[in-house]
């Protein structure tokens, strides 16, 4: 474990490497570089992942203390590394996703302008992510939150020369930069208040019960990981972000980036729980993002902008968790989510990439035939979205958190739950149906290399396998991962309660995919390409509008303002003076004839006058 510091360093020498001499390496080695340096990161996770399973660290965690970055009286800020079982979890899926992710790439991007810079930010952003989830300081950590929104943006708008893409970039990252705001404010509090940011400190040492700090802290950082993950309020960025090319959206908007405010709250859940309205609030707004975004994404005709949805609405799934404490439900849908949602996105990319990059669903079908290898991958990614049962990994894990809501008792959330899950059944069978079956609309050109199939192939078997590492009670009840994260979390896993439960959880998937089947037999979906948007119609495919209310209530009314600024007093004030300074220069400046006599008479005068005013003073 002595090695831990090696996981950021070599993604973040990779983008060093990259950012300086990419133009000059060509293609190939800038492929080699970028993949390779993600590529040993995750062999080294994997090695110490291994060596951790055969010897746990003493306490449950490892720390590797690296140097001190600020002494002050009253506050020292440490910069050092700590690895305990959620953050190995995390650093797992980061690097291993992500070197299958820059694989795909390789391909995927190749003769795209600007390819060695794509891969400079990539790496970036997986050393940011790395030292996010590593980071023994919130300091450290909120470097780490702030240098992979700076690549979001970045990759979000790689392709800047359509403007559309531009914007798409200005407002992921602006939105994401207002909810730091509120989390930067909760971080200095905590610093002020506790004279440390130390995470071990911050979780060990708790309050008074009926303390404000929890509360206020708790509260403000809430807003950080409501930005970071694309949950109601602050979502609105993440459909725009698919602006970015496809493997882009598979790391950054499904498999990592967006889970950073769920491993915030579960990384710092003890100072979480001495705010219990905070807690109210997360489950809450977890069950309305997954709602929302579930009913969006059922009338979106863009492939990437159903994945997103779907993102925010899984995402949903694990805030609803987090809101009644079942923190290994939580990172156990994160995992099983990065994997079966990164499978989707290449899986389209692979589709969409022999399409001549068209993304308009209804100008897709028919495409299982000519592309076996894709139709099979996204069928697996779509039906673990969809929580297949038995057989798909989402399946365990949509149903863990089920039953631990039952279990809270939450049943009002619970009805969420299973609503959101059969319209995630009924909009990701829609995606099969309309993609893959019916009539050849558009033909498919070209054929896969490796570099795209074996990224594809290795995330489908994951889809299938991962889910048995934790089982509900009425599987047997193998709780593997749970027994892993109990060290940091503090939670066993929770049992379900009724035979109900588990039924219902097998049957509302199979009836959403009935209800897609039975719709597009009719004709419906194909119907939503020509059907006129009402207001109806308009209002469920925006998610509820939020766009334009934010338009309407903030982005309009601050243009105005700046527009009745633009001459305000202030500036009007300054304006004054650069005018006065302009007369006075055109008055001496007519002073200036070149008649010597003229200015020896000045300065005669000038002598005289300065006398008379020695001498009456």
């Amino acid at each position: 474990m002595t090695h831990l510091w090696a996981i950021p360093a070599l993604p973040l020498a990779g983008a060093i490497i990259l950012g300086l001499a990419g133009p000059t390496l060509g293609p190939r080695m800038s492929a080699i570089i970028g993949t390779a340096s993600v590529g040993l990161a995750a062999i080294i996770a994997i090695g110490i992942g291994i060596g951790w399973l055969q010897h746990p660290p003493p306490g449950g965690a490892f720390v590797q203390p690296l140097w001190t970055w600020v002494s002050l009286p009253g506050l020292t800020i440490r910069c050092g590394l700590t690895l305990d079982p959620v953050a190995l979890l995390m650093v797992l899926v980061i690097t291993i996703i992500g070197s299958l992710i820059h694989l795909f790439s390789t391909e995927y991007m190749a003769g795209e302008a600007g390819y060695a810079r794509y891969f400079a930010y990539l790496n970036l952003f997986v050393a940011a992510m790395l030292l996010l989830v590593l980071a023994d300081d919130l300091l450290v950590l909120f470097i780490g939150w702030e240098g992979v929104g700076v690549c979001s943006y970045l990759l979000v708008g790689f392709w800047f020369a359509d403007p559309a893409n531009g914007m798409a970039a200005q407002k992921s990252f602006i939105v994401t930069r207002i909810a730091d705001i509120a989390m930067l404010a909760g971080l200095l509090l905590l610093s002020t208040q506790r004279g440390t940011l130390d995470i071990h400190d911050l979780t060990t040492s708790l309050l008074p019960r009926g303390a404000w700090l929890p509360e206020a802290a708790a509260a403000l950082l809430l807003v950080g990981c409501l930005g970071k993950s694309a949950q109601l309020p602050l979502h609105s960025w993440l459909p725009d972000a698919m602006a970015g090319p496809t493997p882009v959206s598979a790391l950054i908007h499904a498999a990592t980036m967006v889970t950073a405010g769920v491993y915030l709250v579960v990384r710092l859940h003890p100072l979480f729980m001495q705010a219990p309205w905070v807690m109210h609030g997360i489950a809450i707004g977890g069950a309305l993002t997954l709602l929302i975004a579930a009913a969006a994404g059922l009338f979106q005709t863009d492939i990437k902008r159903v994945l997103a949805y779907s993102t925010m609405s899984q995402i949903g799934y694990m805030f609803v968790a987090l809101g009644v404490g079942a923190w290994s439900a939580a990172m156990f849908h994160f995992l099983t989510h990065a994997v079966f949602k990164a499978l989707l996105f290449l899986s389209a990319g692979a589709v969409t990439m022999r399409l001549h990059h068209e993304q308009d669903i209804f100008a897709m079908g028919g495409l299982r035939r000519p592309l076996p290898a894709a139709f099979v991958c996204f069928v697996i990614g779509a039906a673990s979205l969809a929580a297949l049962p038995l057989v798909t990994a989402g399946f365990f894990s949509k149903e863990i958190i089920l039953g631990a809501l039952w279990a809270a008792p939450a049943p009002a959330l619970w009805a969420a739950g299973i609503t959101g899950a059969l319209l995630t059944s009924i909009y990701s069978f829609r995606l099969i149906f309309t993609v893959f079956f019916g009539p050849v609309i558009t033909k498919p050109s070209g054929a896969y290399g490796i570099r795209i199939l074996l990224p594809l192939f290795m995330l489908a078997i994951a889809a299938l396998c991962v889910g048995w590492l934790e089982t509900p009670g009425f599987l047997g009840g193998n709780h593997l991962l749970s027994a892993f994260l109990e060290p940091a979390n503090g939670e066993a896993a929770v049992p379900i309660l009724s035979p109900l439960i588990p039924l219902t959880g097998c049957l509302v998937p199979l009836i959403g995919n009935g209800i897609a089947w039975v719709l597009h037999r009719r004709g419906v979906w194909r119907a939503q390409a020509s059907r006129v948007q009402t207001p109806l119609l308009g209002f469920l495919t925006s998610a509820c509008g939020f766009d334009a209310a934010y338009r309407a209530l903030l982005v309009r009314p601050y243009l105005q303002l700046v527009a009745a600024l633009r001459d305000d007093p202030v500036d009007q004030l300054s304006l004054w003076a650069e005018h006065a300074a302009i007369a006075l220069h055109r008055r001496l400046r007519a002073t200036q004839t070149g008649h010597l006599r003229r200015y020896a008479a000045w300065m005669m005068a000038g002598v005289v006058a300065t006398i008379a005013m020695v001498l009456l003073a």
